[in-house]
């Protein structure tokens, strides 16, 4: 914002500095009346929830897409937003923080309401999704999923967050699902993920003492058919994944260790893996709004390690 030139400095006269100091200290006495009015003037933008989508599709180079999973869940498009939340899963714990901070418009990689599609009848008559639907209604939240848009992004957000917070940006491109990275144990690979991605647990298939080099970083679900065809025509060393099919990526996983030809397999958990996507998207989204709040609400892991 251009600063305007202060009176004083060109008539140089005591007579205008009084005048202006006079009319600065009675703004002070105005107190909160006058930042409310201030807080309408143009220089401060309302945005509404449409606003922030419309801005989010143009800062990205993203087409409206018509068939998409990205769609509100909660809210309407025209209600002015207060403040952001990013999150991988919508929780409860997670409204209820934005909640706290004052945010009203919530930005979440995953459904809402446990199914891909967040058909809330999916489950007919189920009374933990009515709930929810009531306390996202009573605090006037709005619920956008940002899955299908933010893994078009060049780069894609989440694995390019994931990389970006290992500290493997160096190794990473976008059009390659397998990194190159210097040369470590499976164990130490394991360790690294852990306390770079602030995860408590990892499972793994596959010797703790097997050199890894060639890593497929697959966060998220991508399917066990996804994964085991990634496994047969890349041949990484180790595959780094957010969740799989036990009876069908981790049997696989199993027979080729067997077998004398298989990758290694270390699984993040769906959450502790994308995570970093949408706490990425805070930085790359905050100054594209300028004067509005974006923080970033962890949903964390869904199971308790006994």
């Amino acid at each position: 914002m251009d600063t305007p030139s202060l009176p004083w400095t060109t008539s140089g006269t005591r007579r205008t500095f009084i005048r202006i100091t006079t009319s600065a200290l009675g703004l002070l006495a105005l107190g909160p009346a006058f930042a409310m009015a201030n807080a309408s003037s143009p220089a401060a933008r309302r945005y509404t929830v449409q606003d922030v989508i419309d801005i989010i599709l143009k800062a990205g180079g993203l087409s409206v897409q018509p068939e998409t999973v990205d769609t509100l869940k909660a809210g309407s498009a025209g209600q002015t937003v207060t403040g952001i939340v990013t999150t991988m899963f919508p929780t409860v714990a997670v409204i209820e923080e934005a909640v706290k901070r004052g945010a009203n418009f919530i930005i979440a990689h995953e459904p809402t309401f446990y199914n891909h599609s967040d058909n809330p009848a999916w489950v007919l008559n189920n009374g933990v999704v009515e709930k929810k639907q009531a306390l996202l209604a009573r605090h006037n939240i709005a619920l956008w999923r940002f899955h299908d848009y933010c893994h078009a992004l060049q780069p894609d957000a989440i694995r390019y967050g994931v990389a970006r917070k290992a500290g493997w940006l160096s190794y990473y491109s976008n059009e390659r699902t397998v990194l190159t990275l210097p040369g470590q144990t499976l164990k130490q690979l394991a360790e690294h993920l852990k306390k770079t991605l602030s995860i408590a647990h990892v499972r793994v298939i596959g010797n703790a003492d097997r050199c890894c080099t060639r890593v497929a970083l697959l966060p998220g679900a991508w399917g066990g058919q996804r994964q085991v065809s990634i496994a047969e025509a890349e041949r990484p060393d180790v595959m780094v994944v957010g969740e799989v099919v036990e009876w069908e990526t981790a049997e696989y996983i199993r027979d080729a260790n067997r077998l004398g030809n298989g990758p290694a397999l270390i699984v993040l958990g769906h959450a502790a893996s994308e995570e970093p996507g949408m706490e990425y998207l805070v930085e790359w989204l905050t100054p594209k709004l300028p004067g509005l709040a974006v923080s970033h609400v962890g949903s964390g892991d869904v199971f308790t390690w006994w």
